[in-house]
């Protein structure tokens, strides 16, 4: 259950140093990191589905 969770804390933090790099202002910042959260949340997600059904 945490592959999900540090997907969307990898995603965000990702997210929003990729803005920062590209010199955004602070609510490109944020939109880059809520866009980086949801993307790693949901590959948390696909991953705790494959790992759950291939020990199962």
């Amino acid at each position: 259950m945490i592959y999900p969770l540090s997907g969307l804390l990898l995603g965000a933090i990702l997210g929003a140093l990729g803005a920062r790099r590209r010199e955004g202002k602070g609510l490109d910042v944020a939109q880059w990191a809520a866009v980086g959260a949801m993307i790693g949340g949901l590959v948390g997600l696909f991953l705790l589905v494959f790992i759950e059904r291939s020990y199962s």
